[in-house]
């Protein structure tokens, strides 16, 4: 007599696509990039070096893409990395950047917008603060910040993981004008007051007798000949 088989009903299924905890994404989300982007996104570069301090070349411009979790390096540190994969970082405009040449090896960095730095293509790592919004043709798909390229949809690599993952909800910001007029539709009266509320001040003209404090003399008579 042969035995079937029969699937438990109340067995749990795990979904292909598991969440992990503590991660804000999707399994296969997490495996699309390499487990050294998002701690190199975060990282804090150019500061002072914990180890060589009292040397020279103490600036930390270096990461390890071996060592996830190593931080920055300065160049007195790649001693100790000799036989693994490091990227330099470079700075424009306060800004952090890495060279197209370095970077493209390691990560896809297509869609994201290149500059032409010191006659080097680079791409900023993340997002860029913006004094105010300008009206362009094209614009980065998370950030809005203007694009020169129409083939490029991201300013940053930051950018460019934020608008992949399938959590992300692009947020429209609304400029001055736009938020001045959705006040007004929603009922929210103007600080200027109506016309009719205006009361014209009519400025009182002096009459005569305030302008003359004094009475005017009389006619003055001439002495008689003599």
């Amino acid at each position: 007599m042969a035995i079937e088989d029969h699937k438990n009903p109340n067995q749990d299924i795990m979904p292909k696509s598991r969440r992990i905890r503590g991660v804000g994404g999707t399994e296969e989300e997490e495996n699309q990039w390499p487990p050294w982007l998002k701690p190199l996104l975060k990282e804090q570069f150019f500061v002072q070096c914990n180890v060589h301090g009292d040397s020279s070349k103490n600036e930390c411009n270096m990461y390890c893409l071996d060592c996830t979790n190593g931080g920055s390096l300065c160049p007195l540190c790649l001693e100790h990395h000799k036989d693994h994969r490091t990227i330099q970082i470079r700075r424009s405009s306060y800004h952090d950047v890495i060279r197209v040449n370095e970077i493209q090896m390691q990560l896809d960095i297509t869609s994201v917008q290149t500059y032409v730095i010191n006659s080097a293509k680079v791409v900023f790592l993340n997002e860029r603060p913006q004094l105010g919004r300008v009206k362009v043709t094209n614009a980065c798909d998370v950030c809005s910040r203007g694009l020169i390229d129409d083939c490029f949809c991201f300013c940053s690599l930051g950018c460019k993981v934020a608008g992949t993952s399938r959590s992300f909800e692009k947020v429209v910001k609304q400029t001055p004008t736009e938020l001045e007029s959705s006040n007004n539709s929603s009922g929210v009266e103007d600080s200027i007051p109506s016309p009719k509320s205006l009361t014209l001040s009519i400025p009182q003209v002096p009459t005569s007798t305030s302008l003359r404090k004094r009475l005017r003399k009389g006619i003055p008579y001439r002495s008689p000949l003599q």
